[in-house]
């Protein structure tokens, strides 16, 4: 009996699928995804711009419920609200179980994300109040760092650095992304509905009711999650805020999952911990490329670029990520340290905060964000501060990953000489 043919597109096997979900779950791919969405973005908006923006301006979705949406604008609002409700649950474990829990230990890396804002967004603002061409509308655009950039950067150059120095990082990068998320649901805001914004709050409270109440079916609590977004989405607020709230209240700690589903033994991992694992391939995997798809394609010719850097707004956004972020995660770090109590955690020199504060950066996806709000998708500033951003955020990777890696063999130095002097003595 011959074999039947095995179709090309057929349905991987669950040890397949496994081992594609944990692939996507890796930070290096992460980033590399990113990049290679950027990448496909440059070239398809530069060899048929045409083509690009009839597929950006595609609009698809019900009108009657006011999502008639661009595709580009389901990327924005509706894919990237994927990626802050995978923030929105990291941030809640920080908080109740990692490095924010303890207040003695998290002020480092707080300050440092507070001063990694503050000294951007001050250069950006003494470049376009000096200039008369200058808009200081954008002056959040700076302030973020790129979570998968960045890390993806520590995981390629970093196999002999210290856990800390990650832990700082990735605190650093949630903290960053917390106010930056402030800074969207604050200033780029222009009008508010109250009715949909109490209708979207109303439904996150009845989200996080059900699942203290142990319903956490998927079939139930993702069309929930649906409608938060849409109500939030219609109350004039960026509906990515409707993520990061989902993700606040889902229980953190094994404790508070056995409370929340009932259960006689303590689990193994909270259900914060179990989504993360769950939404992270998605999140990576497609909702941060696709958006990158669709923000990152601006045509580059020899005039964009002429009149990129000679906007002040792009000038201010490039200052700002590489040269602000590093002068002011360093600058907040040694202030902390010189006049509290506060330290570094063990193993980190000041070698290695400047290292961070170089790939603190890499502000890609927040930084595409806030300039669309900050200019209109498609005006000329937007397009000077997609530009802006990747140069800044590509010279930031270089820089920051160059640090990274003196700091990883001069720590691999001290673990090799340690272990020496360890065998002579035993």
């Amino acid at each position: 009996m011959p074999t039947p043919a095995r179709r090309l597109f057929a349905a991987l096997s669950p040890g397949a699928e496994r081992n594609l979900l944990d692939t996507l779950r890796g930070e290096r791919v992460g980033g590399s995804l990113l990049l290679a969405g950027t990448v496909v973005a440059l070239l398809w908006a530069n060899v048929a711009p045409a083509s690009y923006t009839a597929v950006s301006d595609t609009v698809v979705g019900p009108a009657a419920l006011h999502l008639d949406l661009t595709l580009a604008t389901w990327a924005t609002d509706g894919l990237l609200a994927i990626f802050f409700f995978v923030v929105g649950l990291e941030l809640k474990r920080e908080i109740v179980a990692g490095e924010l829990r303890n207040p003695r230990t998290a002020v480092v890396p707080i300050v440092a994300a507070v001063g990694g804002m503050l000294v951007p967004a001050a250069i950006y603002l003494a470049v376009n109040l000096s200039s008369p061409d200058g808009n200081v509308r954008g002056w959040a655009v700076p302030t973020a760092t790129d979570i998968a950039f960045a890390v993806s950067v520590l995981a390629i150059v970093g196999r002999s650095l210290p856990n800390a120095l990650r832990a700082f990082l990735l605190t650093l990068a949630v903290v960053d992304d917390l106010l930056a998320i402030i800074v969207i649901g604050a200033v780029y805001t222009e009008s508010v509905s109250a009715l949909w914004l109490g209708a979207g709050v109303a439904t996150v409270v009845v989200f996080a009711l059900l699942i203290r109440r142990g319903w956490v079916s998927g079939w139930l609590l993702v069309p929930l999650g649906v409608v938060a977004w849409a109500a939030v989405h219609a109350s004039g607020v960026h509906a990515t805020i409707a993520g990061v709230a989902l993700g606040l209240v889902v229980p953190a700690t094994p404790e508070a999952t056995r409370r929340a589903l009932r259960l006689d033994a303590l689990p193994t991992e909270s259900l914060a911990e179990r989504w993360e694992h769950l939404w992270r391939p998605l999140s990576a995997g497609i909702a941060v490329p696709v958006f990158a798809l669709f923000a990152a394609g601006v045509t580059l010719s020899l005039g964009t670029v002429r009149t990129t850097f000679d906007d002040p707004v792009a000038q201010g956004v490039a200052l700002g990520l590489v040269v602000g972020k590093p002068l002011g995660i360093l600058g907040a770090t040694w202030l902390v340290a010189r006049f509290t109590r506060a330290t570094l955690a063990p193993g980190l020199g000041w070698a290695d905060v400047g290292a961070v504060g170089l790939v603190g950066g890499i502000g890609f996806t927040v930084s595409l964000l806030v300039g669309e709000l900050a200019f209109g998708a498609g005006s000329p500033h937007d397009d000077h501060v997609v530009v802006s951003v990747l140069v800044a955020s590509l010279v930031a990777a270089v820089l920051g990953g160059t640090a990274l890696y003196q700091r990883d063999r001069h720590h691999a130095h001290v673990a090799a000489r340690a272990s020496r002097d360890t065998d002579e003595t035993g």
